[in-house]
């Protein structure tokens, strides 16, 4: 069975990983990939299963793709797969169930024609890094890490991603010079909790110490890391970002909340003092590195003056963007049956107050690098005004006039201004 293929992804950066490995199956099966908006054979959804709206998401894109081709066949794999098959089975525009485990085989497993979840809570291992191209041509995301043992009240993805399971050091190593030869400028390191990676190795190790063999045994131009807990980013690993021009000085450090008493009931592990502690310490050892957060607007029992906690503490902390989740109760997480569920309303207007800030300190960011010089990754060319769109370390986008042969190439650019979320600048010398 071959054809056309279309792939769409739901979700996090973990998911464009896989969606990214599948996409290399079927390639090498002889599928031809195709947009998702576009006549396929195969529809095939990389579902989310985070919040009830993604479980919504999902089921809405299954839809969508039978009606871009009721002769098709539609298939979901994914989180949401993975957790509740029943409930995506039961669509009647859907042909197949199959699991995350499944991915890894996922041509074969499609070919079987049959609806097949793995149980995840007996995987031990990680399994191999097979990735040596992305669907950008300029950085990759590599996933060496999978699961979570967190347990936090309001998350589902233990259920759909299994306990911890790291990829070893050398698969890691393998994978980014066969990236780097192929060209990629930048590799992106995603996990689930990527903080946890090589706890569950023999013998065990850690994210610094993938890092470290990572800057010494590649020749990659930019290294850049996903999401970290508050209470994984150790003074070594400041260090060797303080120490590594090719290491990216960008950290993305969930908060969730910033009144201690929702983060006990959230069973998050620190307080908002020393969450408060640790930026300011990253924010002195690295003054011009992207810090963002997480925020659940809006948790069960979440009062006024503990919301208000909240607010304050996020005006004080040294960010440079929010990701601003409005709370969803989620089926199976021990947050749904909290007492103290908020009206959506509610939920829906702290949410926007949290963006606000975080629209604030991203622009008061961006603008600090105005009259500065600043090195662009080229990832988009627009033909429309001849520029490119770069990317720099620290995460910022800086647009510049520039023809196509600068994609991928790293330049100086001195920022003039910036404009709607974008710096705009001029290469120079």
């Amino acid at each position: 069975m071959t054809g056309r293929v279309a792939i769409a992804t739901l979700g996090c950066k973990v998911n464009q990983f896989d969606t990214a490995d599948m996409a290399e199956q079927f390639r090498a099966a002889g599928w031809e990939l195709v947009p998702f908006n576009a006549q396929a054979d195969l529809y095939l959804i990389n579902s989310c299963t985070v919040t009830g709206r993604s479980d919504a998401e999902t089921r809405r894109m299954v839809r969508r793709a039978r009606r871009m081709n009721p002769a098709a066949r539609v298939v979901a794999t994914g989180c949401c797969a993975q957790v509740q098959p029943a409930m995506l089975a039961a669509l009647p525009e859907l042909d197949q169930v199959l699991g995350n485990e499944e991915k890894r085989s996922i041509v074969a497993a499609i070919a079987d024609g049959v609806n097949r979840v793995s149980d995840l809570t007996t995987l031990t291992e990680a399994g191999p890094l097979r990735l040596t191209s992305h669907l950008e041509h300029t950085r990759a995301f590599l996933q060496v890490q999978n699961g979570c043992e967190n347990g936090c009240s309001y998350c589902i993805v233990p259920a759909a991603r299994g306990p911890n399971r790291s990829v070893p050091p050398e698969e890691v190593i393998a994978a980014v010079q066969r990236l780097t030869a192929g060209g990629y400028r930048e590799v992106v390191l995603t996990g689930i909790h990527l903080g946890a990676y090589g706890a569950d190795l023999h013998p065990p190790t850690g994210l610094t110490a993938l890092v470290e063999r990572l800057l010494v045994d590649t020749a990659l131009p930019r290294l850049r890391l996903g999401s970290i807990e508050p209470n994984e980013v150790t003074g070594t690993l400041l260090d060797r970002f303080v120490s590594s021009d090719r290491l990216c000085p960008h950290l993305h450090i969930p908060l969730q909340s910033g009144c201690d008493t929702v983060l006990e009931r959230m069973g998050r592990r620190y307080s908002a003092d020393s969450y408060h502690r640790l930026l300011e310490d990253v924010a002195a050892r690295l003054p011009d590195a992207f810090i963002a957060a997480d925020l659940i607007a809006g948790f069960p029992g979440e009062s006024e003056a503990e919301f208000e906690a909240t607010l304050l503490l996020l005006k004080r902390l040294p960010l440079a963007d929010l990701h601003v989740f409005p709370y969803s109760r989620r089926p199976g997480t021990p947050a749904a049956d909290l007492a103290g569920q908020l009206p959506s309303p509610l939920i829906t207007n702290r949410a926007e107050l949290m963006r606000r800030i975080g629209a604030e300190k991203r622009t008061a960011f961006q603008r600090r690098f105005i009259g500065r010089t600043v090195s662009a990754l080229g990832i988009r060319y627009d033909p429309r005004d001849r520029t490119i769109t770069g990317l720099t370390p620290n995460y910022l986008e800086v647009r510049y006039p520039a023809g196509t042969e600068l994609l991928n190439q790293e330049v100086r650019v001195q920022v003039t201004a910036s404009e709607k979320g974008v710096l705009l600048g001029r290469r120079t010398v």
